[in-house]
């Protein structure tokens, strides 16, 4: 298994993937809309078309592709670009595998800790908890769902439901981080379930390579942190000021519309499947892995 086509490789995760398989000897392609550094097959998610020949090629696929969740405000149009971008994409790569003559064996997909709902709470939930019933979690079913038609296909599939990624290079702490003053979002209380960037990576490696991983798994760090205890701790590592004070609610919602549901509740999600199948996190501390983050 030598072959490994990515999705929405160009993104932070899909090149930190990318760069980790590479080092360890693999031959790795994007599937893109247009022709990229990396070597690319091409495709076009809205037209439902896609090179036959990269799922030939592909000996695995690791499918990353999705529109950005918090990049835009939640208008109806972003809504749908948001779930279409994820279940189509699934859609045209189901339907090329199953035309393929020599199938991958294997497919991993990214999937969401928004799976749970917007807000659980200090409950602790594990993947055998319920589904949410809000706009995040609605998407997240339809996305899995999507996914897991790929087992009729006979390949292993894995779905890891990720947390919020630390990065230097943007994603949430670069929006935590990003006016002068660094300060929580409402109460501050709410649990945020994070993972550093490098063991997102190391986790979608492990689950192509360990043949027995199947199903769904939380891709979170074993000790979610509350948000002011991440906005404090990236501010200090950062060096940057803290002010103890929350952003409150009520002007959140007056920015974000719909979406401040999202930052102003949390998840406080379980790693225990995955440590337990055998995956070694790095960074267990949120401490140590702000400090890798910003100082290496």
């Amino acid at each position: 298994m030598n072959h490994i086509l990515i999705t929405g490789g160009s993104g932070l995760v899909g090149q930190q993937i990318t760069r980790l398989l590479e080092k360890k000897g693999y031959q790795v392609a994007w599937l893109s809309r247009s022709a990229q550094g990396q070597k690319s097959f091409l495709w076009d998610v809205e037209k439902g078309k896609i090179d036959p020949e990269a799922l030939e090629w592909a000996d695995a696929v690791i499918h990353l592709a999705g529109a950005g969740v918090a990049e835009k405000r939640w208008t109806p149009e972003r809504k749908k670009l948001i779930l279409e971008s994820r279940t189509q994409s699934t859609q045209l790569l189901y339907s090329a595998i199953e035309k393929a003559d020599n199938k991958p064996s294997t497919f991993i997909s990214a999937s969401a800790v928004g799976y749970y709902g917007f807000n659980t709470g200090t409950k602790l939930v594990d993947e055998n908890s319920p589904a949410g019933d809000d706009f995040l979690a609605e998407v997240v079913i339809a996305w899995e769902n999507e996914v897991k038609k790929m087992e009729s296909l006979h390949l292993r599939t894995v779905l890891l439901r990720i947390g919020i990624v630390l990065d230097a290079e943007g994603g949430a702490l670069g929006e935590m981080l990003k006016p002068p003053v660094a300060a929580p979002l409402g109460s501050g209380d709410q649990w945020m379930s994070w993972i550093h960037i490098e063991d997102l990576a190391r986790m979608f490696v492990f689950a192509l390579e360990k043949t027995t991983l199947q199903g769904v798994y939380n891709a979170v760090s074993p000790n979610p942190a509350t948000n002011q205890q991440l906005t404090q701790e990236a501010a200090s590592a950062k060096g940057k000021p803290y002010l103890g004070i929350g952003v409150p609610g009520f002007a959140l919602k007056l920015v974000l519309g719909e979406m401040a549901a999202m930052v102003l509740g949390g998840n406080r999600v379980s790693s225990q499947k995955i440590q337990k199948a055998g995956f070694q996190f790095e960074f267990f501390e949120l401490s140590a892995a702000l400090r890798d983050i910003f100082h290496g």
